[in-house]
């Protein structure tokens, strides 16, 4: 059975509660959960592989590896694979998300991540981390601006999460639009925006939990029945309707195959969560 995602928004409590990262170690069912950390999305891959390193041992975790996968020579060294084979977490950090799939893409190290996490492992990223979980992946785009063609760009991503799009940091830096002009590209997909401090847990790749301090907007694309994106200049206001959005506080889950609420809080089993039984919907 596949493990968990654990999809985070960026700028995650490191200091106080740590709600999200101690999340992620409850979530691997050890009493001591051993993490690999990859930072190579990272600019400064070391120090921020040293920061999380320090934060999980502070959180109770039995071990803490570091991949130094800075190239795609490295990505391909059997050590590195050791590395996720020996972890039930594995975390991938932000920084720039096309530098995390074009040196892990196609190589080793990406085969035995897939492998790791069909098997069970728990799988996290925080904000470039994020966005490559989808894939196809937003990899820039202006903020604060109206819905416009070109306002997005999209690249393949890791392919965790297919058919939906992933953007982080999302309230706190006006990424709406930009988020609604990628669904608009393809409505087919379900565009999440995930606020800083707050993570979606998917499970099974359909049943959607929200942790955090904030929330997060789904965007739903697939009953437009007016659309303009093809006819319009490239910084053109777009015409989009109808568009469902839903946005979800910590606590609220989704179910991204049939796109409606469904009830938090726990059954007669424990949480809905856990994968023992399908959530109620509302």
């Amino acid at each position: 059975m596949a493990g968990k995602l654990v999809i985070i928004g960026g700028a995650e409590d490191q200091n106080q509660h740590c709600t999200i990262l101690k999340k992620v170690l409850e979530l691997s069912e050890e009493s001591k959960a051993r993490v690999a950390v990859i930072a190579t999305a990272s600019a400064k891959p070391a120090q921020t592989g040293q920061d999380y390193e320090q934060i999980f041992y502070e959180l109770g975790a039995e071990s803490v590896r570091i991949l130094q996968v800075l190239s795609r020579k490295s990505a391909q060294d059997p050590s590195s694979a050791t590395a996720l084979r020996e972890a039930s977490i594995i975390f991938i950090t932000g920084g720039d998300q096309l530098r995390l799939t074009s040196i892990l893409g196609g190589t080793a190290l990406m085969e035995t991540l897939w492998e790791r996490f069909t098997g069970g492992a728990i799988l996290a990223g925080t904000s470039a981390g994020a966005s490559a979980m989808s894939a196809t992946m937003i990899i820039g785009g202006e903020a604060g601006q109206p819905p416009q063609r070109e306002l997005i760009h999209m690249s393949p991503g890791l392919g965790f999460l297919p058919g939906v799009l992933v953007d982080q940091h999302f309230a706190q830096r006006g990424r709406f639009g930009r988020l609604i002009a990628a669904v608009a590209l393809n409505p087919g997909f379900l565009g999440i925006g995930i606020d800083e401090d707050t993570a979606i847990i998917v499970s099974e790749n359909r049943w959607l939990e929200t942790v955090g301090s904030y929330g997060i907007s789904i965007i739903d694309g697939s009953g437009l029945f007016e659309t303009n994106i093809s006819e319009t200049a490239p910084y053109e206001t777009l015409t989009l309707s109808p568009l469902q959005v839903h946005i979800l506080a910590h606590g609220a889950g989704f179910d991204l195959l049939r796109r409606r609420l469904i009830k938090s809080g726990k059954g007669e089993q424990g949480s809905w969560f856990t994968g023992k039984q399908a959530p109620p919907e509302v």
